[in-house]
């Protein structure tokens, strides 16, 4: 099963809502760069029925190199972390 690409996805919600695929696409990466943002500053996005977007602190730890065996120092890092909506997960499994 093949993924969709950002066109398509454009495409489709242009579709849906009559609007061109440039107003679309203008509406669709300002929500992107918004989420960016506010996920940089260290706050999270809740999308009511799809989801909620959180930054995690991730501890700096070690791990073995597969091929070499030798241990190597991993920093500390922030990560994003999805949480799916009840709605959502309902929908996927039908």
């Amino acid at each position: 099963m093949a993924n969709i690409n950002k066109a398509e996805l454009i495409s489709k919600v242009a579709e849906h809502t009559e609007m061109t695929k440039k107003d679309v696409l203008i509406i669709f990466d300002d929500i992107i760069d918004t989420v960016k943002e506010t996920l940089s500053s260290g706050m999270g996005v809740d999308i009511y029925g799809f989801g909620k977007l959180e930054v995690k602190d991730v501890a700096a730890r070690q791990a073995r190199n597969p091929k070499t065996g030798e241990i190597v120092e991993v920093p500390a890092k922030k990560a994003v972390k999805f949480k799916a909506a009840k709605a959502l997960k309902e929908a996927v499994n039908g």
